[in-house]
């Protein structure tokens, strides 16, 4: 205990007394305020800034910093030690949290504030490094004295565990959401204007129900309602024919339907809406086709609600497919073969026993459509012409020509109570019943055969939707090597050398190409981020499967929370709570870094949690009978047994880091272009040769990574019978 409040307390006094307790301009990775360091008041530590430029409100940070000092003087054995370390702890975080919000760049934030000390005289901007390293300091201080006062069995690694967790998802996720949902509230002045909300609220472009005669004249909301349910509902059931055909057929081309499960998964999102262009556009090759064979005239048919329904389709059906294969295998057969004894057919076996226990499976998977479909940025803003749904009208609130910060709030808050009411449907549907199959006794019975009649409509619906996918992407690389699609299809290289090409200067090798920088940044942000999302989440999947505490319901809701979030709505809410203090690092990589990893943290929570699930809890009570602290135990022995959960983590994390596009969109800079950003930028300039060839490459480079992945976490292997099993199977396959 003692080592351990040394340290900290030390990590605490070097963010007071040594480091710049204010953000740097030049980043946070820059290294320019070491010119005028200590002096120079924009990279002073916090000492010196209450020393030399009268920023008294810092005073009180370091004298909370000094109560740990008498826990080591007196000994940490003793009971009140316990209390300094809270004490010192919960007030130095809230101090910190208070006067954060309190003084701001224009002085004082709050004019009751104002009234009651006069004017301030002065200002403060975002924290740094400094201010960071002391809010770590306080924070396992407070869970420190925590752990000796019993908490979790005074285990001090799981309740400072906890307490990090808490605080990063209070930080990046409920903070901002709440100024989502505040400044909806308020007038362009920050002034509370309930009244205004409701009139926006309730506005005929977002609730308009001139449906019957056209969709172009229907509000928003009942756009954005519509895809959203024609999307999880199609989805779904392709997902499902094409898992049926995966686990209950004979059908030979098995792999191939894997393959075509990642490739959209590994797509830029909007990149699909550019090739359903490029093949049913006015000038696309079926119309031309068309046109040249039977003088069908072209029109804009794809542009509006088929087109992106088609568009989201080709992209989320592989969501559905990866979440009801695994449900599909998981049906017992001996549970089909009872129904057969009690003489019921093949179908009445399949509607009554097989497809109610899917019920999970399709629920889950809907509700993954529903979503991906509201959060969808780049298919409805390509393919999209005059249907408006929320995700872009959210867009153009923030960047068109009226800026109108309030709107977007009101149109984020409609999307979120969609998707929580998704949320909330889909377990009153579920309900309390057990939908479990695997009792872990032997089964070896085999599935029953599906019906006729049912095979041969789930090939009609999946394989005809399959070929389609593969001339898609067909299309998509064609697209790279032409000139310009549908009118100059000869073979060039153009796009690609333009994009990536390398030329020799005076100092070496020059990255010429016009799209280098933007992969560079992509690259960087995705391999920083990847490994930060499967830590936290596997972290906090060890926290909810292993340790029993007061609020674990409402702390798994915060971790799946920023998963029922769309994108755009986390994209607003991070412009809202980080352009100004306390955080200010909007403009910033560091934003981009934050946004992925809160953002892709509930994939590694779920990931872990089922993997850890299945992990008899008494290997962790015998590593902690034989003495083994609990970060210990975790490290060599459960997350060793957590790889497939780790490359699955890992995958994700870096794939949609490198994909994502509707919360990135709002938080782009000039420094910090996303190659999403940057396709996007040449579609809406009609350039699309260079952006299916920075496309393609893209799709490469994630292929790749996904394989250096897999190569370095490795595969676990829990006896000899596993790896010779492993093993026969590779040579199988």
């Amino acid at each position: 205990m003692n080592k351990t409040v040394a340290l900290w307390l030390a990590v605490g006094w070097a963010g007071y007394a040594v480091l710049p307790w204010y953000a740097i301009d030049d980043g946070f990775f820059g290294f320019a305020w070491f010119d005028g360091f200590p002096t120079n008041i924009d990279s002073a530590p916090a000492i010196l800034q209450v020393m030399d430029h009268g920023r008294a409100w810092l005073l009180p940070i370091g004298l909370a910093l000094v109560a740990p000092l008498a826990v080591l003087w007196r000994g940490g054995a003793k009971p009140w030690a316990a209390t300094v370390l809270m004490t010192a702890g919960g007030l130095g975080l809230a101090y910190i949290v208070a006067q954060g919000f309190a003084i701001g760049l224009g002085g004082w934030e709050f004019g009751f504030i104002e009234s009651a000390f006069g004017e301030l005289g002065d200002r403060q901007f975002g924290m740094g490094y400094g201010a960071l390293l002391v809010i770590g300091a306080f924070l396992f201080f407070l869970t420190q004295g925590l752990a000796k006062r019993g908490v979790i069995n005074g285990d001090a690694f799981v309740v400072g565990s906890i307490g990090l967790v808490i605080a990063l998802i209070a930080a990046f996720i409920v903070f901002p959401v709440a100024s989502i949902l505040i400044s909806a509230f308020q007038d362009n002045d920050e002034n509370f204007a309930p009244a205004l909300f409701f009139i926006k609220l309730f506005s005929r472009d977002i609730w308009g129900t001139d449906c019957l005669t056209s969709t172009l004249t229907c509000g928003i909301a009942w756009n954005s309602l519509l895809m959203a349910t024609l999307v999880g509902a199609s989805t779904t059931v392709l997902g499902l024919a094409f898992a049926l055909i995966a686990t209950r057929t004979g059908f030979r081309a098995k792999k191939i339907l894997r393959v075509l499960t990642v490739l959209p998964i590994v797509t830029p999102p909007f990149v699909i809406g550019l090739a359903v262009i490029l093949l049913f556009g006015r000038a696309g090759s079926v119309n031309t086709f068309l046109e040249w064979a039977f003088a069908i005239e072209p029109t804009r048919w794809i542009y509006g609600l088929p087109g992106i329904w088609l568009a989201q389709m080709l992209a989320f059906t592989p969501i559905a497919f990866l979440v009801l294969i695994g449900v599909v295998e998981g049906i017992s057969p001996s549970m089909e073969e009872a129904a057969l004894t009690l003489r019921a057919d093949n179908w009445r076996t399949f509607t009554t026993v097989s497809l109610p226990l899917m019920r999970p499976g399709l629920a889950n998977a809907f509700l993954l459509g529903f979503i991906e479909s509201l959060a969808d940025f780049g298919n409805p803003l390509v393919l999209g012409g005059e249907f408006d749904v929320l995700s872009t009208s959210i867009f153009f609130a923030i960047v068109g020509a009226q800026v109108d910060q309030g709107r977007a709030a009101v149109l984020a808050f409609v999307l979120l109570a969609f998707t929580l009411s998704a949320f909330y449907a889909q377990r009153r549907w579920l309900g309390r019943k057990s939908y479990a199959t695997i009792t872990g006794k032997g089964d070896a019975g085999l599935h029953v055969r599906l019906p006729k009649r049912l095979t041969r409509t789930i090939y009609a619906t999946a394989l005809p939707w399959a070929a389609l996918t593969a001339v898609i992407y067909c299309m998509i690389m064609f697209g790279g090597f032409v000139e310009t699609w549908g009118f100059d299809h000869s073979f060039t290289l153009r796009h690609y050398t333009e994009a990536f090409s390398i030329t020799t200067g005076l100092h070496g090798l020059v990255w010429s190409g016009a799209a280098w920088n933007s992969f560079w940044t992509t690259l960087e942000i995705a391999a920083i981020s990847a490994p930060l999302t499967a830590g936290i989440g596997l972290l906090a999947a060890y926290i909810l499967v292993r340790q029993r505490f007061v609020g674990k319901d409402a702390f798994e809701f915060g971790t799946m929370l920023s998963f029922a979030i769309p994108g755009t709505v986390i994209g607003i809410g991070y412009i809202l709570a980080f352009n100004v203090p306390p955080i200010e690092i909007t403009g910033t990589g560091i934003i981009l870094v934050v946004c992925f990893v809160f953002r892709n943290m509930p994939v590694g929570v779920r990931a872990g949690i089922a993997a850890m699930s299945q992990i008899d809890k008494s290997l962790d009570e015998a590593s902690l009978t034989l003495g083994a602290t609990s970060f210990a135990t975790l490290r060599k022995v459960v997350m060793p047994l957590l790889r497939p959960a780790i490359v699955a983590a890992l995958v994700f994390g870096f794939v949609r880091a490198m994909t994502a596009i509707s919360a990135v969109i709002f938080l782009v800079s000039a420094n910090y272009d996303m190659a999403t950003s940057y396709i996007l930028g040449r579609v809406e300039n009609a350039d699309y040769g260079l952006a299916i060839a920075y496309s393609s490459v893209l799709i490469l480079v994630m292929l790749a990574a996904i394989i250096l992945i897999q190569g370095a976490v490795g595969t676990r292997r829990l006896s000899r019978r596993d790896t010779q099993q492993f093993g026969l199977e590779g040579g199988a396959a």
